[in-house]
């Protein structure tokens, strides 16, 4: 009796197994270790300084280290959304006053 138990749990645990496997596998195949995501934050901060050579590769090894603040930067286009979003709450502005406005400030 005591093995008909053994070897049916020991089937249960190969077929739990069997389905569990595959789905821890394709996990650490699309998810990205802390090191890999790392990783490409100091490769995007790179890109968007256009930092080139010997300067990338002191900047990369600095960032990777934790040496460089990961504050995500900021396009252009983001800081003149930011100010003059600012200027129009500033201002007081609603409605089609305040499209009218964003339109003209963003435009430059």
């Amino acid at each position: 009796m005591l093995t008909i138990v053994r070897a049916v749990s020991a089937a249960a645990v190969m077929s739990i197994a069997s389905i569990a496997m595959p789905l821890v596998a394709h996990a650490a195949e699309d998810g990205r270790t802390k090191q890999q995501e790392l990783m490409a934050s100091c490769n995007k901060m790179a890109a968007q300084k256009e930092v080139k050579g010997d300067d990338r590769k002191k900047f990369m090894s600095a960032c990777l280290k934790g040496e460089v603040p990961m504050a995500p930067t900021r396009t252009p286009q983001q800081e003149r959304m930011a100010n003059c979003n600012q200027e129009a709450g500033t201002k007081a502005l609603k409605g089609d006053d305040r499209k009218k406005f964003m339109s003209d400030c963003l435009k430059g």
